[in-house]
């Protein structure tokens, strides 16, 4: 019963206290160069109104340069609140960044909002109202991520703060931000809890308490250890033999759309409550975060509790199959082979590579529903930490017309991908095996090991629309999202979901991927979508091999890292 308390804990930052303590945080653009000095967004313009300039006076002398990300904090100017934290914008007429490959003023955004409410929170406010600054949406987002704090089980912990619109009509979007924020919060909770708090029963628990306000459109099935072994998911169970917590097989339904003919979107989530790497045991230094490894069952379970609470006309299935990967006299032994649920044998030369276990039995399993695409989302490889870092998630897919969706949600929401290679050099370096159909390592060791980890998925696909993101590069958060704190950072939450949302492009051509009339009609109406902003500002088109900036050759550098902890 401890845990469940634990778990009850309101993730919002949108309840009003009865005892307030107000403050507000107010957005400024910097002017151009040639004048100098800070342009004020229409609500702090009000305000400055309502105060006779007074604001725009102290300004002058406290703030004549408000750089981007930066912040003063003004006490005592108006009667309701006591504290007022002004934050700079940085330029007004910033948009979609080719070179980024995000909305600048989006991010922008998130990182001024997030900085003003953490400052206000420090000095114990628990009721901010916040300037929408031109995107309400993600000013809440800003807002509510950059609030969250895992201190759960810390004795003295941060003031609650409740958040609302400041000085805007536009609400729906605000409200909107709050959930989206809400929903990536959810999955930091889950992965920063500990491993003895999070095992894999009270995942699902949690899953299931936090889909309850939306039981009519969501069922949840929650399948023990014997309906595993019913599904004959011999992959799978070879990653639970050596744990003492039991496996469970988490199922989502969510049911968005009346209409029966829309097949629905499959989502598959990675769900390791902890990794210790089995009998091809880690290294200890840094094991503890491997309390995180569930990250991709967290960011899919999260983003249907989001599409469930915005109520998106969509439908869409979420498995996560959760386990421990542990060591022990039961656990399976390098050199093991197991035999998959659609037949084929893998032999386990590293029981550290657990995690396309588990994924190969649930995506089997996802292919029966005859989903329209399928994405799983998973902390995969250390190999994809080291390509990207923490910049993008990494993406592997069959499907031009899939990237299409995946990509225009990152630049949107600023959670980053980018498209990394399916060449069949990789899939021979894990069907080339000695004893089985397949190795669950590549032949040639810690060489492209994000990219013969996602090879050996493939093996599982045979539908037209699927993609694999490994995550394991964004799994956490020191400094380098500046409205995220230090942590877990849930991400791509925001990405998942918002790419669930249907468009006028959402269904796939027949043909497996989008044709050259299809192109052709969405470059001729550029102007009036998002493909427009990208291509007017140089990003390229969504269907370039390789949509965005960043990178770098990454497969040569594994072997010059000692051993250290990394996702399986």
């Amino acid at each position: 019963m401890a845990v469940r308390k634990h778990l009850s804990r309101s993730f919002s930052a949108s309840r009003t206290h009865l005892q307030e303590r107000k403050g507000l945080v107010l957005g400024v653009f910097e002017k151009e160069a040639e004048e100098g000095g800070l342009h004020l967004t229409e609500a702090a313009a009000r305000f400055d109104q309502s105060l006779s300039g007074k604001l725009s006076d102290l300004l002058k002398i406290a703030a004549p340069v408000l750089k981007k990300g930066k912040s003063r904090i003004l006490y005592g100017i108006h009667q309701d609140f006591p504290c007022v934290a002004v934050v700079g914008l940085g330029k007004d007429n910033e948009g979609v960044c080719g070179a980024e490959n995000w909305d600048t003023k989006k991010e922008n955004i998130r990182h001024a909002v997030s900085v003003g409410c953490k400052i206000l929170q420090e000095l114990e406010v628990n009721h901010v109202e916040v300037d929408d600054c031109g995107d309400a949406k993600s000013a809440a987002e800003g807002a509510v991520l950059g609030l969250f704090c895992y201190d759960q089980l810390k004795s003295k912990k941060k003031t609650r703060v409740t958040t609302q619109l400041h000085g805007s009509t536009d609400v729906d979007d605000w409200k909107k931000g709050v959930v989206y924020a809400e929903g990536q919060n959810l999955a930091r909770f889950l992965m920063e809890a500990p491993a003895n708090h999070i095992t894999p029963t009270a995942f699902a628990n949690t899953i299931e308490e936090k889909v309850a306000p939306y039981a009519d459109r969501v069922t949840v099935n929650k399948r023990p250890k014997v309906w595993i072994e019913e599904q004959q998911m011999g992959a799978f169970l070879s990653v639970t033999r050596g744990s003492e917590e039991p496996p469970v097989f988490l199922e989502l339904y969510y049911n968005g759309c009346p209409d029966k003919k829309q097949l629905p979107l499959m989502l598959v989530g990675k769900g390791i409550t902890f990794d210790s790497g089995g009998i091809s045991l880690k290294p200890s230094q840094s094991m503890d975060a491997m309390r995180a490894d569930m990250g991709g069952a967290a960011t899919v379970c999260a983003s249907i509790v989001t599409a469930a609470a915005l109520k998106l006309p969509v439908n869409i299935i979420g498995l996560a199959p959760l386990c421990e990967n542990m060591p022990s006299g039961k656990a399976t032994k390098p050199g093991d082979v197991v035999i998959a649920k659609n037949g084929k044998t893998v032999q386990v030369d590293n029981t550290d590579a657990e995690g396309r276990l588990v994924l190969a039995d649930a995506l089997c399993y996802g292919h029966t529903f005859n989903p329209r695409a399928i994405v799983n989302v998973a902390t995969l490889t250390g190999a994809m930490d080291v390509a990207l870092g923490s910049a993008a998630t990494g993406v592997f897919t069959n499907s031009d017309w899939l990237w299409e969706q995946l990509h225009k949600a990152s630049v949107v929401t600023g959670d980053r991908v980018w498209r990394m290679p399916l060449f069949q050099h990789y899939s021979k370096q894990v069907t080339d095996c000695q004893l089985a159909d397949l190795n669950n390592v590549g032949k040639y060791s810690r060489s492209g090991g994000a990219c013969t980890a996602a090879a050996f998925l493939k093996e599982f696909v045979t539908a037209p629309h699927w993609a694999h993101l490994d995550i394991a590069g964004v799994m956490s958060n020191k400094d380098e999202v500046p409205y995220l704190r230090k942590g877990m950072s849930g991400r791509p939450t925001l990405e998942v979901a918002r790419a669930s949302i249907p468009d006028a492009s959402w269904t796939p051509s027949s043909g497996g991927v989008p044709g050259t009339s299809h192109r052709e009609e969405a470059q001729g109406t550029a102007q009036d979508t998002l493909e427009g902003l990208c291509l007017s500002a140089g990003l390229g088109t969504p269907w370039a091999p390789h949509g965005g900036a960043g990178g770098g050759v990454w497969a040569s550098l594994l072997s010059l890292l000692p051993p250290r902890p990394g996702p399986g």
